[in-house]
């Protein structure tokens, strides 16, 4: 179901940024975030890694100069320390209370907090969110109405 998954948030993907100039944070990151939508602790906790992720970047933004691929590339680095971390701490106790908490993939975070950085906060949270919810009906309509399993993840 992944591949669908991915290759249906590439579509919505691209007609987003054609219709509405916004971008779903990356092509692939719909499709990621549609087969977990199951599990609301994993997609709250990978925007508050992309949230995390923006804060960074624009913190060390205003002591070095980034623009465009040091930008991205800066972002996904964070992001993937972010996503890495995120198990670590949750395994040290500080999570023993929110046991589904967790990030989705190690990039998916940094390619979030980068569009939070380049489009704003609301928009990219908006526009993910509203794509992976339109692959997500287009998966359950193609399996007949069958509910989908993240744990193939």
């Amino acid at each position: 179901m992944l591949p669908e998954a991915v290759g249906l948030g590439l579509i919505i993907s691209l007609f987003f940024a054609e219709t509405l100039g916004l971008t779903a944070s990356g092509l692939v990151v719909p499709g990621y975030v549609a087969i977990n939508l199951n599990n609301a602790a994993i997609v709250i906790g990978t925007l508050l890694a992309g949230f995390v992720t923006m804060v960074i970047v624009r913190a060390i933004g205003k002591v070095i100069l980034l623009y465009g691929r040091r930008t991205m590339v800066l972002s996904v680095i964070i992001g993937f320390l972010i996503s890495m971390g995120v198990p670590i701490l949750l395994q040290a106790g500080l999570g023993a209370s929110l046991p589904d908490f967790g990030v989705i993939g190690f990039i998916i975070s940094g390619l979030i907090g980068y569009w939070m950085v380049r489009q704003g906060v609301l928009e990219t949270t908006c526009t993910v969110l509203m794509s992976a919810v339109i692959v997500r009906m287009i998966l359950i309509i193609a399996t007949g109405g069958g509910l989908i399993d993240s744990s193939i993840l």
